[in-house]
Order: C-alpha cells, then structure tokens, then sequence
C-alpha cells in the first residue's frame, strides 16, 4: 500500500489541477454580433408569421361575428309574425275553452243564405290554412336558423381559441426577442437602426394612390408594435391597410388577404401606391417609386424606406 503513494499523489494533484482549469476552459463563449443578428432575424422571422397570422383570425373572427348579427337581424321580422300568429291562435283557444262562441262561427251559422254559409266557411278554411302556413314556415326558418347559428357559434369559439393560441406565440416570442436584444445592448452598445427616412418629402403622385404614398411617408421612424395600424404605430400590412385607408380603399389587416383581395401585376408595371409581397405573403410594403418601398419591417424596428428588394419579392398587387 505504501509503495502505491508516491505515484497515486501526483495523480491526485493532477486531477485536481484539471479539475480547477476545466471550467475556466470550458466558459460559456459570449455570441459574436453577426450570430445574435442571425438569431435576431430568424425570430424576427417567425414573429412577423405569427402576428400575420393573428391579423387573418382576427379579420375573419370580425367577420364571422358579423355573419351572425345578419343571421338574427334576418330572423326578426318572422319570429314577429310567429309572434302574431301565436297571439291570434292563442286567442281563438281561449274563447273556445270558455264557451264563448267564436265570431266567426256566430257568423256562419247565422246566415240565411247558404252562399253566404259557404262563402264564410271558405273564409274560416282559408284563415286557418294561412295560421298554419304561417306556423309551418316558421318552423322551418327557425330550425334552418337554428343550425346556421350553431354553426356560425361553433367556428366563433374556434376562431376565439386559435386567436389565443397565437397570442401566446407571440408573446413567448416577444420574450425571445427581448431578451436577444438586451444581451446585443450590453455586448455591443445599444445598435440603433439604419436611417429610417423620416422627414423625407413624398413625392408627387395623383389620385389615391398618391395619398396612400404622402401617409407612408408621414409614418416613417413610427415604432413597429404588433396588431397596429396607427396613428402612432403599425406592423406591417397594417401600415400598408391606413395608407390605403387615407386614399379611400378599404384592405384588410392581412397581408395574404390584401393579396387574395387584389390584382396582381408585374414588377414592370409597378407604380407609386403598389404593394410588394414577400416572405411567402407574411410581409408587405407599400411601393413609393424610384425602386423603393415603405414598410414596417419587425419587433423593435421603425417604419422606413428600403429597397423594393429588401427582401425577395413574392409578387406584386394594385389596390384602387
């Protein structure tokens, strides 16, 4: 045993050596700056698909919620004469089950002429079949009305469910995000952004095309926030939606809807007041000629003038 100490002493140092330089060796590595911004952007990425997402639920839960009000407003004016069938039938039962003799009835018996027996009693058959037609497409109103409405609630509880569902995405990736562009502050020194274009004079374009351009140019340096369409801040399409709004086009908040809801054009024909698409319809700008867009590109960005090949162009749309 004590010939085994001489070698089993210096081992143990060694080991304890090791065991000390090791982590030092082993020290998390700080990311360089084109990593975070490589990380930035592909989060950035995912966000802008989320939030575009969120805008397409939300405009067909708008319309979803809509299509249900038409639904009840349409059924009101039959549920009245339902109403006022049943008043009337509720009437008549009455008088019958206190012995009262019905009017009608008084009145046929009475009359000496048996036309004038006949012409009453058709009257009476021709009241009683009204009730009942009145009764009976009522009924099937009311049950088309019945299924068209259950429906209509059902989708709304899903639209509601999903619409949470990415609510929570992006607020985990807003965390993400946050938490990206602390670390890039306290390693590299606060990176602000590229000259936005603020103060740029728009130019001269007619019609509604050029307030659409003259209300893009008014929104640069504005912070991009999620959801908006201004005055204060937009994301994407909803900055692409006001600018349109200003030339008295309605768009919806949706980038992948304002392309299914308009022609689509070439790059050679693009003009002032066009959208560009990209991102696989997750983003869109607004062209402002000169082979420049206007657009508000992410989390912690601003709107701003870019090249119309900022990013790969999906294709292109003229609204007006």
């Amino acid at each position: 045993m004590s010939a085994l100490r001489p070698v089993l002493r210096p081992l143990i140092v060694g080991i304890a050596a090791v065991a000390v330089i090791a982590p030092a060796t082993a020290a998390y590595a700080e990311p360089s700056l084109d990593q975070l911004e490589t990380q930035i952007q592909r989060d950035s990425t995912r966000l802008e698909k989320v939030v575009e997402d969120y805008n397409r639920i939300r405009e067909e839960l708008k319309a979803t919620q809509a299509a249900a009000v038409a639904l009840k407003k349409r059924m009101a004016p039959l549920q009245a004469k339902v109403d006022a069938a049943n008043a009337r039938i509720g009437l008549m039962a009455a008088q019958a089950y206190k012995g009262r003799s019905l009017a009608e009835f008084t009145a046929v018996v009475s009359a000496a002429d048996p036309s004038i027996v006949v012409d009453r009693l058709v009257t009476l058959s021709q009241i009683a079949q009204f009730e009942n037609v009145t009764m009976a497409t009522a009924e099937m109103a009311k049950a088309t009305h019945d299924v068209s409405a259950a429906r209509l609630q059902a989708l709304i509880a899903e639209q509601k469910k999903t619409q949470k569902k990415l609510a929570d995405q992006k607020k985990a990736i807003d965390t993400d995000l946050a938490k990206l562009l602390a670390l890039r502050t306290r390693l590299y020194g606060n990176q602000a952004p590229a000259d936005s274009g603020a103060g740029t004079p728009p130019p001269y374009v007619e019609g509604k095309a050029g307030k659409a351009v003259t209300y893009a140019y008014a929104a640069l340096g504005k912070p991009y926030a999620w959801g908006a369409a201004g005055p204060s801040s937009y994301d994407c399409s909803g900055l692409t939606m006001a600018a349109w709004r200003a030339g008295g086009v309605s768009l919806p908040h949706n980038a992948a809807m304002q392309w299914e809801a308009l022609p689509h054009i070439s790059r050679g024909a693009l003009m002032p007041g066009d959208l560009v698409f990209y991102n696989g319809l997750g983003h869109v700008a607004l062209y402002v000629g000169g082979n420049q867009v206007i657009h508000s590109p992410t989390f912690g960005d601003v709107v701003r003038l870019a090249s119309v090949d900022v990013m790969t162009p999906y294709g292109y749309a003229r609204p007006g």
